[in-house]
């Protein structure tokens, strides 16, 4: 009997399967060119965090990065495996990283998408500019989408808030009957969500 083949959504859906890629990366940590694969990633039971951005030798992009750069090891120790991408290649990457003095202490991988296809995907391309607005993307071990934020290029993002994200998004894989309300952090209160708790939802939180 042959196993069913996974069915993949044309884009990329919060709650769907994300079709497998593989993209060519430069790896500040060993100061060398490789490749990244969504497939090897669930083989290790890694979480994924994909970020876009528009373009290297840019101007918000650097400090989304250096920004970023200072959350990786609160990441790193989930067990995430953080990969920004943009359309330039791994070429660019690597002097970017080594001119930008911004950059100096990213070490997570830097993926090259310069055919815009990931970016489609994810639909986060600008087919008229040819660069991915500002993305970031929650991939389970399993390999669904959990979690999606798009913003418009002159909008940094926060990754405490990716960090705090995260956390939920492992509590909920734990507890899957659990929910996170608004602004929960580890050691927060939760919601069992049931007929008991509809309009009832303060007397649940504050006790």
């Amino acid at each position: 009997m042959s196993c069913p083949t996974q069915e993949y959504p044309a884009l990329a859906t919060v709650g769907r399967p994300v079709k497998p890629f593989t993209l060519e990366t430069y790896d500040p940590t060993e100061g060398s060119f490789g490749q990244v694969s969504l497939e090897k990633l669930q083989q290790e039971r890694k979480w994924t965090v994909l970020v876009f951005y528009p373009a290297d030798f840019t101007f918000v992009c650097p400090t989304e990065l250096a920004d970023l750069a200072e959350r990786h090891a609160a990441l790193k120790d989930m067990g995430v495996e953080v990969i920004s991408v943009s359309t330039d290649t791994k070429f660019a990457h690597l002097a970017w990283r080594n001119s930008e003095r911004l950059l100096e202490n990213v070490r997570y991988q830097m993926a090259a998408d310069p055919t815009g296809a990931v970016a489609r995907y994810f639909g986060v391309y600008d087919e008229g500019a040819g660069i991915a607005l500002r993305g970031t993307f929650i991939i389970n071990p399993e390999g669904t989408l959990v979690g999606s934020e798009v913003n418009f290029y002159n909008v940094g993002r926060n990754a405490a808030e990716l960090v705090r994200k995260m956390q939920a998004n492992k509590h909920l894989r734990d507890h899957p009957a659990e929910a996170c309300p608004a602004r929960w952090e580890p050691g927060a209160r939760t919601l069992t969500p049931s007929e008991k708790l509809v309009g009832k939802v303060y007397e649940d939180l504050i006790p």
